[in-house]
């Protein structure tokens, strides 16, 4: 009978220390379990639920005004600008991973909801291209692709920033080559069944890095080398000049051809409505006074003066352009905030916010809807 107590005993005690272990492995558990879902919420879906609501502009039509005819086709573009992946010299492992995921599932997740036809990255798409070896550049272009990957009807296009081939001190020939034989595919790209893109209409990109013209039926995208806009008349200078002068001369030509059709012999003729100029560098401005919303700089760096050359293209440069290319929109990057400008004769300039973590807590991308016939541009800004 003693026996059997203290076996009862025993057992008691044992199924009492087993309770306060099954409750520990419950708290484990909840814990594991919140953990999991804060990281899946806060890591991948919070970037559904905030890109959700961006949605692209309506652009009307005379199709839509109850015109005759098939509704006129439009161009879905999205805008990104300095991306800054971190090299081998000063990006840290930890930065690097946390900053790039960012970046991938943000440009992801926009790829998947908004479906656009193009996207263009305003430079400083690395942030050690000026200095990097080439293998640190190939280790660099891999992880892009990686971050940047896209379906084979998406285009990606890229202009060149000083952080990709230095400022006009630091660049050469060597730097813009291995530029553009990555961001430069010579394939032909057909949307709908329209084939409203052929890269190999472009004017050839030499060794001068001047600028690459795409040219859709109706619609032109300038894309401009703006470090090699320094107006000193050195070989890349001189060379990215005198392309745009020639671009200037093929503009003008589908421009007038019904009134001065012998002037442009066989030159090829482009579209007739007004380019869309991109740049990395904005066009002279003195500071960022005078932009405002949730995107632009803070307010202790508004007032700081833009240098030319350096922050900002010179007066000269911006001249230039504005008269040559007569552009219906100019989109920018570098300065890393939000800002929209007129220039001259009403043209709208905007600058494009850095899509990184790392430059800004709110990264942005622009939306721009086109239409090629009646050459309507509407733009949407937001900070997701």
């Amino acid at each position: 009978m003693a026996a059997e107590d203290t076996a009862s005993t025993r057992l008691g005690a044992g199924r009492q220390h087993l309770r306060p272990l099954k409750r520990r492995g419950l708290v484990l558990l909840r814990l594991t379990a919140i953990v999991f879902a804060v990281l899946l919420f806060c890591e991948f879906l919070i970037y559904y639920l905030v890109i959700f609501r961006c949605s692209w502009p309506a652009v009307k039509t005379p199709a839509d005004a109850g015109g005759l005819g098939t509704p006129e086709p439009v161009l879905r573009a999205m805008f990104l600008a300095d991306t800054h992946l971190l090299g081998a010299v000063r990006g840290h492992w930890l930065d690097k991973l946390r900053r790039e995921w960012q970046m991938e599932r943000a440009f992801q997740t926009a790829l998947w909801l908004l479906q656009p036809e193009v996207v263009f990255i305003l430079g400083d798409v690395f942030d050690e291209g000026k200095w990097s070896s080439s293998q640190a550049w190939a280790d660099d272009v891999g992880r892009f692709w990686k971050i940047f990957r896209h379906p084979p009807h998406v285009q990606l296009r890229a202009v060149a920033g000083n952080h990709d081939i230095g400022f006009h001190y630091q660049m050469n020939t060597y730097k813009i080559k291995r530029f553009e034989k990555v961001f430069n595919p010579e394939r032909l790209f057909s949307w709908k069944g329209i084939n409203f893109c052929v890269p190999g209409t472009q004017l050839p990109a030499d060794s001068t890095g001047g600028p690459w013209l795409i040219s859709c039926p109706c619609l032109s995208f300038v894309m401009i080398n703006s470090v090699a806009l320094e107006g000193d008349s050195c070989d890349i200078c001189s060379g990215a000049e005198a392309e745009l002068l020639e671009i200037s001369h093929r503009l003008n030509c589908s421009r007038e051809q019904e009134h001065r059709p012998q002037e442009c012999g066989d030159r090829q003729r482009l579209p007739a409505s007004a380019p869309i100029l991109l740049q990395h560098f904005p066009l002279y401005r003195r500071n960022d006074a005078n932009c405002s919303g949730k995107d632009a700089a803070p307010p202790d760096e508004k007032y700081t003066p833009f240098k030319e050359r350096y922050d900002a293209l010179s007066q000269e440069a911006s001249r230039k352009l504005l008269w040559w290319l007569r552009p219906r929109l100019v989109l920018s990057g570098h300065t890393h905030s939000a800002c929209e400008v007129l220039h001259g004769a009403g043209v709208l300039e905007v600058s494009v916010p850095s899509f990184s973590w790392r430059n800004r807590n709110n990264p942005s991308f622009i939306m721009h809807q086109a239409v090629w016939k009646t050459a309507v541009s509407c733009l949407f800004l937001d900070d997701h």
